[in-house]
């Protein structure tokens, strides 16, 4: 049965997904290379916003990642309006940080509207195909649930963020090596930190005594209230 009230541990999930989605778009602006592969620092944050997404469906249900993702939307979209205006205001004369700072914080809004509608698609595909599978397979598989929710949300948020943020800048096949290596490079972070992802899950489980099954949930994205 769905709880009308947050608990303590999904309202610690709920603030490290909203901090993971702002940090991995302040970590955006560096471009990284390991091994010959060439991506931005963001990789190394953002992933856990999906793990974090499906621990939320798997152990609270779909009404509470719903509230989560909004609430990640908004946090990011904070950062993003106050950076803009920390921006515009006139610095002092004898600071020497202007520049480093401009570019941190200074994001397009062409790459600002391409993170967050492809962070609310993503999130939400994530989320939905967590709970239709969990409810499909009557709550057995989490782990093939874990990889095919985070490939599909992982796929879509690639599929819309480089188009949106670099079509007309970037030749064509650059960009699909792109969109393909970022969804392949996250869903991998995904099988990776799976083991640990199943153990904190059980965990969560057994404090909180939770294991929603979506079976009365309302899809709707816009439906907020509805906890």
């Amino acid at each position: 049965m769905q709880q009308k009230t947050v608990t303590v541990p999904f309202m610690l999930a709920g603030v490290l997904f909203s901090v993971c989605l702002v940090a991995s778009n302040l970590l955006e602006t560096k471009v990284i290379q390991v091994f010959g592969i060439t991506t931005t620092a963001g990789l190394l944050i953002f992933p856990v916003s999906y793990i974090i997404n499906d621990c939320i469906a798997e152990v609270w249900g779909y009404r509470k990642v719903r509230l989560v993702i909004w609430a990640g939307f908004a946090a990011n979209l904070i950062v993003i309006v106050f950076s803009q205006l920390a921006i515009r205001l006139p610095a002092a004369p004898f600071w020497e940080g202007e520049e480093g700072f401009n570019f941190v914080f200074g994001l397009a809004p062409r790459i600002a509207l391409a993170s967050l509608t492809a962070f609310l698609v993503g999130s939400f595909l994530n989320a939905y195909v967590m709970s239709r599978m969990k409810l499909a397979s009557g709550g057995k598989n989490f782990s093939l649930r874990a990889i095919a929710s985070t490939l599909v949300g992982e796929s879509a948020d690639s599929l819309l963020f480089f188009p949106i943020a670099f079509i007309g800048l970037i030749p064509a096949n650059e960009l699909v090596i792109m969109i393909g290596t970022q969804a392949v490079l996250k869903s991998l972070y995904e099988v990776i930190a799976l083991p640990v992802t199943v153990r904190v899950v059980k965990y969560v489980k057994r404090i909180d005594s939770s294991d929603v099954y979506d079976t009365d949930t309302s899809y709707n994205i816009l439906k907020v209230k509805d906890i």
